[in-house]
């Protein structure tokens, strides 16, 4: 007999095949950094004196709340589950992209279609989808409570369902959104705005505290939600099972709507254009634009946005790192004496990787085209293929470097106090943001490498190369991994600016690659069959 959700289980199958390389690394990575965290905050706070202290700085540091989130309690536990804030974003919007991934931008490709054509109902894609992320997010959360039991079983449990159920709620949301619009890149539009806007509410209500007038916003944030189920510190059960039951009614939206729309369309009508397109979109460059400006604002604005909060956290450095240790711990990873100096070095070489994900997001844009079949009737025309990949190109390799340049100006501005000189401050921020230019480039240039050699395999390995050297960026020198293993990650070989001296040389490195493989991918591209 049949049902909407025949076939499901075959669509698993696919949703892992096609995902066999991008599933372990996301949860793997997301698995072990809590551990490693525990680890770091252990060997630079040793003592229960110092962890308070550490505690102490935190909540005497808005700035530093409203970045990361409110601290619970001064135990190893409960400072290691504080630290993972930013991190908890981030498994939001793996999951939610995800999600789109295997619903609305199969129906965007056609795939949906021509699956539909078989035994399957009408639920089944989006029952694959959010089993596959559902069960990932899970193995997340019990990885987190196996590495992290050794500091106490129910904050272990604790800490890891804080990550299985954020990571279900935004599935959810993203599966809501593929609903609503008939384009991927509006639905992953609508599911990172819930994301932004449950950051900004977490945020204001955290730096405001507990106690102060605008707490209660935190409140209103899934993410300040699952932050406040306080792993280590008193944990709140029904928290967790609060934000099950909201997922499930998004879910339960999400499957109402899709049995009500066509496949292909929205519940949104789509917004018409004018009967007759702008001169802009006569060339190869201005249609890019319309395809990459969303984007592209939208990153310029958010690295602005965090650089002005890491800027002015770092003017109450010295309180918040009393202790040797940890003035010796933010040199390390920044690679300078000055103590704000290495905080906001630190600080830019962990925001680079996000300017890298977008040119990488940029470069795949050509696939995607590709598979939607809008690329050929542009190449129909006289553009030729040379000329349409670098339209594309343009954005991938110029848009990062507009990206850190409003990371570096913002931070350095909110970074300069009483008796600094502004201008050298702000030089000296932007400097330290475009030096990872190079780095970010050999990204882009992976991403139209295997866009041009291996199209059908573009999007796994783009996004693999990226998830590799994120982790070697973000943990590898924490797991004390061999130094060969870390130079594999373009962003170690990039000098930490602000405060250690520069050196050109292995910045013309990475360029240098960078541009072997865009070479490599225009030669590939231009040679090879489209689709």
């Amino acid at each position: 007999m049949n049902t909407t959700l025949t076939g499901t289980g075959g669509l698993v199958r696919l949703v892992l095949r096609r995902d066999r390389v991008l599933l372990p690394i996301w949860v793997l990575a997301f698995g072990l950094l809590p551990v490693s965290f525990a680890g770091a905050t252990a060997q630079v706070y040793p003592t229960p004196e110092q962890l308070r202290q550490y505690h102490d700085s935190i909540v005497a540091n808005p700035a530093l709340r409203g970045t990361i989130g409110e601290v619970f309690g001064s135990n190893l536990g409960a400072l290691t589950a504080w630290r993972s804030g930013t991190l908890m974003m981030f498994m939001a919007i793996v999951s939610l992209l995800t999600v789109i991934r295997h619903t609305r931008a199969e129906e965007d490709a056609g795939r949906r279609d021509l699956v539909g054509s078989a035994v399957v109902g009408r639920h089944a894609h989006l029952a694959a989808a959010l089993a596959v992320t559902f069960a990932a997010d899970l193995a997340v959360g019990l990885l987190i409570a196996a590495t992290m039991a050794g500091y106490g079983t129910a904050g272990a449990l604790a800490y890891g369902l804080v990550f299985a159920v954020t990571g279900w709620f935004f599935a959810a949301v993203g599966a809501l959104a593929a609903q609503l619009t008939e384009g991927a890149g509006a639905a992953r539009g609508i599911a990172m705005s819930v994301v932004g806007v449950a950051f900004v509410l977490r945020a204001a209500g955290d730096s405001s505290g507990s106690g102060g007038d605008i707490g209660w916003l935190s409140w209103l944030s899934p993410l300040g939600v699952a932050q406040r189920i306080r792993p280590y510190a008193g944990e709140r059960w029904g928290l967790a099972l609060a934000l099950v039951l909201v997922s499930a009614t998004l879910i339960a939206a999400a499957a109402a709507l899709a049995s009500r729309r066509d496949v292909g369309a929205g519940v949104l009508p789509a917004r018409l254009g004018p009967a007759t397109a702008s001169p802009r979109l006569g060339s190869p460059l201005g249609l890019a634009w319309r395809l990459h400006r969303g984007s592209l604002l939208a990153w310029t604005f958010g690295l602005a946005a965090i650089g002005v909060v890491i800027g002015g956290a770092s003017r109450d450095i010295e309180g918040f790192a009393q202790s040797p240790q940890v003035q010796q711990y933010l040199a390390r990873l920044g690679g300078a004496d000055v103590l704000r100096d290495a905080y906001l070095a630190a600080s830019l070489g962990l925001l680079a990787i996000a300017a890298a994900g977008f040119a990488v997001q940029a470069a795949l844009r050509m696939r995607a085209e590709e598979t939607a079949l809008r690329a050929e009737p542009v190449l129909a025309t006289a553009v030729s293929r040379p000329a349409w990949l670098t339209s594309h190109l343009v954005f991938a390799l110029l848009g990062p470097a507009a990206a850190l340049a409003a990371l570096g100006l913002t931070m350095g501005l909110a970074s300069t106090e009483a008796g600094d000189d502004p201008a050298a401050r702000v030089a000296a921020t932007m400097s330290g943001a475009i030096a990872h230019l190079p780095a970010v480039w050999v990204l882009a240039g992976v991403a139209v490498a295997v866009f041009g050699l291996l199209p059908g395999a573009s999007n796994a390995l783009a996004w693999g190369a990226f998830a590799v050297c994120a982790f070697l960026t973000f943990v590898g020198q924490i797991l004390d991994l061999d130094q060969r293993l870390l130079d594999l990650a373009p962003f170690t070989h990039v000098p930490r600016l602000p405060g250690s001296e520069f050196t050109a040389t292995p910045l013309l490195w990475l360029a240098g690659a960078a541009a072997v493989l865009i070479a490599a991918g225009l030669a590939g591209f231009r040679r090879r069959d489209l689709g």
